[in-house]
């Protein structure tokens, strides 16, 4: 059988059709339940903004593989702090993360919304600012003492965990898990508010 022949009767062939058909299927049904691939299997992944007290402002849920550096914006556009007059609160002060947040991007959108940034400079973008010399700009400044603060939201992770269902991800789609994340964030948020009253 000639070398193109056998190529199309691989490409006929129904059972590999069909294969190839349910791994389609699969890997649809796990994007849409926010589903990713990584060494521990399926996961998803949960980014949070947080106040000094540890109660969640804002929240995005992704895929486990997904970066955390992206998320930074979605994730400030969800905050919204009411007052007791007037229209909710959306830029906080100052906005303190680790260095997984530490692009040009996010340093723009922070500085376009007069929010002060207290995220450390990564030792590459360091380097290759110095290797531009004077046209590379200024050294990134940050707060070192408001950036010890930034663990509050590894405890509000801790909180969260607390429910077993939050921790290991029972939920089959991503609606139902959002909703049982938006429910323990609203009882963090009244034990609070009962706590201070």
């Amino acid at each position: 059988m000639p070398e193109g022949q056998a190529g199309q009767a691989a490409g006929n062939d129904p059972k590999r059709e069909e294969r190839r058909r349910i791994r389609r299927r699969r890997r649809l049904r796990l994007k849409v339940a926010l589903l990713g691939r990584s060494r521990g299997g399926q996961t998803s992944k949960i980014h949070f903004a947080a106040d000094r007290k540890c109660r969640p402002l804002g929240l995005v849920l992704t895929a486990g593989q997904a970066a955390d550096g992206p998320q930074f914006i979605p994730v400030l556009a969800k905050v919204r702090v009411r007052g007791p007059v007037g229209r909710p609160r959306t830029r906080p002060g100052a906005v303190a993360g680790d260095k997984a947040y530490s692009s040009r991007g996010n340093r723009t959108y922070l500085r376009k919304r007069q929010i002060k940034a207290v995220i450390p400079e990564k030792k590459d973008q360091a380097a290759n600012r110095k290797k531009k010399g004077s046209r590379g700009g200024r050294p990134v400044g940050h707060d070192a003492d408001l950036y010890k603060e930034r663990n509050t939201v590894e405890r509000l992770i801790n909180k969260l965990k607390a429910w077993r269902g939050i921790a290991t991800r029972y939920d089959k789609t991503p609606e139902s898990y959002l909703a049982g994340l938006h429910l323990r964030a609203s009882m963090i948020w009244i034990k609070d508010l009962t706590q201070t009253a």
